[in-house]
């Protein structure tokens, strides 16, 4: 397409990057035929325009709606200024939509909110059938005055209804109501629309907005985004079933309507698999038979007995599983308590089966839906007329139905039951849950891409894209992938053969003194801050020790519950720092070292997940999906493994003009280590291109290679330091 005419009308700046434009042309054709696209394209290819100008440009023509999720809140403020950016040139109706939680005046959950709009709704209609009413009268006493007799008579009809009204409103007084609901019901709110569709508004401003002239901006933006161009989201409003169903109705559209564009999609497989999950707790069971204990309704007896005997059974499995003093080494994170069987059914169940006593499970169990979702309506009524402060959430149903899932779904494919336990901080008290664990993510995402008119799913580390269209259930995807557009002259990454960091010789102090003598060396040859990821925050911690012992930099550590954002901006501020992190935290992606924020970045180490029975079930969930018996470590551990230390890598290097240096500290990663490490080589997962980028380099030479590299550029105020 030329640059006159078609999508180019959404781009807001002068020309795109060449590789933007090919990107652009290939995605509009690929949305035109309803294909999905897996869009790989490092910093610098400009990704979010190069999926957000063509989907625009098709939903203007197909008339559908595009919507961009991400999960990450930087991500979230760069749509928001492309989208703004974009209306400056081409008018567009788009909205950021947030969940409720983040924007309710008055903080109430779901449940209580629903019950106060529709109290309020109820007490509005009737307002107005009051006036409507009065006015009637009005009328009709003017007319009967005139000696109309039939209006006399009508007169009197209608003053009887004013009557049944006024009692109505008595009632309707006493009932829970939202004054901010009220006002949106009331007011005009004209204005407030004029103003949401004169730029692209986020949810703090519409907050803002609303809050002081006393409107629920949460409901106003529920109706104003029928139909817009572009809605800005979270995951959870295109993962989740239930509230996507709701939002698809919010917007007036189809499923076939939306254009979904994710962003960091190598996220989506993990977001899939934590909303497909479900989880109940032993605290959800006690206070369900609580619930049973105060009815009399005969049908609680048979409740009682189903969800008491599961309850005796979640307990029992994770008592047993302690050992000699494992109970008092419990903290306040969930522990997992393996419970899967082979050759039977899961432990938790077989404890139930084994407990259980009455006149059926499925019997009991339909007994207890029942009578909580009766319940549940007697609670929504108290609330509503007012009887409860706040919205009572029936205990009875959520284990009713968790239970009911457990029976009938826990044996299905990609479904791994697990039990977890955990030590309340406040109370000391210890208690579990039951969890049914989503193996297979295409469950979730498999529906979402057959029911939507097409996705775009775009990340720095989308690649291998047949196995991200295996796990998150694409089919005949179209793939493109752009790597870094920048100057090669301008960067150097280097595969360092220091030991391999296997768990079994972490503490070993030979190596421990050669990976920080390199870390020590990269760091110093640096011309400003380097940032160093580690597999986890305790090799963090003891490196960051060895550099403040043995380093005249400053070293920042980033330790779990400390504020990312203010150790951030503590370290950009620095000059000459390095910042020792996990490669697990939030740092290592959606954060953005820009210019002389940092110029080196190091990975030490290759970043395997705590490989426990939750990880091998996944495997074996991928190893039979996919029929091979290597595929679950390739899919499940190896390629995330990878696609975490290739986000890391991507941290530095911005823009064409910065200059930096990206080292891979672990024999693993160089490509001379294949012939002996065999399986434990990672070099061959990455991508070929930035394999071709992988310099292999001895520990040694590397503050060489870096004092050659820098020096080469204007990055050295004065003299380099000695190698």
């Amino acid at each position: 397409m030329s640059e006159t005419a078609g999508y180019m009308r959404f781009f807001p700046y002068d020309q795109p990057y060449e590789n933007q434009r090919k990107a652009m042309d290939r995605i509009y054709n690929s949305l035109h035929q309803g294909r999905d696209v897996l869009f790989e394209g490092a910093c610098g290819t400009g990704k979010t325009l190069s999926s957000l100008v063509p989907a625009l440009e098709i939903a203007r023509e197909q008339d559908k709606t595009v919507v961009i999720t991400t999960n990450v809140h930087q991500q979230m403020r760069q749509f928001v200024a492309e989208a703004r950016a974009i209306t400056r040139g081409e008018s567009i109706r788009a909205v950021v939509f947030k969940g409720k939680a983040s924007m309710c005046h008055i903080d109430v959950g779901y449940e209580e909110c629903q019950a106060l709009r529709d109290n309020t709704r109820a007490v509005v209609d009737a307002e107005r059938d009051r006036e409507q009413l009065e006015r009637r009268q009005r009328e009709l006493l003017a007319e009967s005055q005139d000696g109309d007799g039939s209006a006399a008579d009508a007169r009197s009809a209608v003053m009887d209804e004013l009557e049944g009204i006024e009692e109505r409103l008595d009632d309707l007084e006493e009932q829970n109501v939202c004054d901010y609901y009220r006002n949106n019901l009331t007011e005009d709110t004209d204005e407030f629309f004029g103003w949401l569709f004169e730029d692209v508004r986020t949810p703090d401003e519409i907050y803002e907005y609303a809050d002081q002239r006393q409107f629920c901006g949460y409901e106003l933006l529920k109706e104003g985004i029928e139909g817009v161009d572009l809605v800005v989201c979270n995951y959870h409003h295109l993962l989740d079933s239930t509230i996507r169903d709701q939002f698809f109705r919010w917007l007036g559209r189809d499923p076939d309507d939306v254009i979904a564009v994710f962003d960091e999609a190598h996220n989506v497989e993990d977001a899939a698999r934590e909303h497909a999950t479900r989880t109940c707790s032993e605290r959800t069971f006690d206070s369900a038979l609580d619930e049973l204990a105060e009815t009399d309704d005969p049908r609680s007896a048979d409740a009682a007995n189903v969800l008491s005997a599961f309850h005796r059974a979640l307990v029992e499995t994770y008592e047993e599983s302690f050992g000699f003093g494992d109970r008092e080494q419990l903290g306040e994170n969930w522990s997992d308590v393996p419970i899967a069987n082979d050759d039977r059914k899961d432990d938790l169940t077989l404890e139930f089966l084994q407990r259980y006593s009455g006149r059926g499970i499925e019997d009991d169990l339909e007994a207890a839906m029942k009578l909580g979702q009766e319940l549940d309506e007697e609670y929504e009524e108290a609330y509503r007329e007012g009887e409860t402060a706040t919205r009572t959430e029936c205990q009875t149903l959520q284990a009713a139905a968790f239970v009911s899932a457990w029976m009938t779904e826990g044996s299905k494919e990609g479904l791994y039951p697990v039990v977890s336990v955990t030590r309340d901080a406040g109370t000391d008290e210890v208690y579990g849950r039951a969890e049914l664990y989503t193996c297979l993510p295409r469950q979730v995402t498999g529906e979402l891409f057959d029911e939507v008119h097409a996705t775009v799913l775009m990340s720095a580390t989308l690649q291998p894209f047949d196995v991200t269209e295996d796990v998150l259930g694409l089919e005949d995807a179209v793939t493109m992938a752009y790597g870094l557009q920048f100057p090669e002259e301008n960067r150097r990454t280097y595969a360092v053969e220091t030991p391999p960091l296997f768990s079994s010789d972490r503490d070993d102090p030979a190596v421990q003194a050669e990976v920080a003598e390199t870390i020590s060396d990269a760091v110093r040859m640096t011309p400003g801050n380097t940032l160093a990821f580690f597999p986890n925050y305790g090799e963090a911690s003891r490196y960051a020790d060895r550099l403040e012992r043995h380093s005249d930099r400053t070293v920042y550590l980033d330790e779990p519950g400390e504020s990312v954002e203010e150790l951030r901006k503590r370290f950009v501020a620095d000059d000459d720092a390095v910042l020792c992190t996990s490669l697990w935290g939030t740092l290592a992606e959606g954060v953005s070292f820009d210019g002389d924020d940092a110029h080196t970045v190091l990975v030490v180490g290759v970043p395997y997940p705590h490989l426990d029975d939750r990880a091998e079930a996944v495997q074996d969930a991928y190893d039979v999906a996919f029929d091979g018996t290597d595929t679950g470590w390739r899919y499940a551990v190896e390629i995330p493994t990878v696609r975490k230390t290739r986000q890391a890598l991507g941290r530095v290097l911005r823009s064409p003009a910065e200059v930096g240096v990206r080292a891979l500290l672990d024999r693993r990663y160089s490509r001379s280590a294949k012939s002996d490490l065999g399986k434990y080589s990672v070099n061959g997962t990455f991508p070929h291109e930035e394999r071709e980028e992988l310099i292999d380099i001895d520990p040694a030479k590397l503050k060489f290679a870096m004092l050659n590299f820098y020096g080469g550029h204007d990055e050295y105020d004065g003299e380099p330091p000695a190698p």
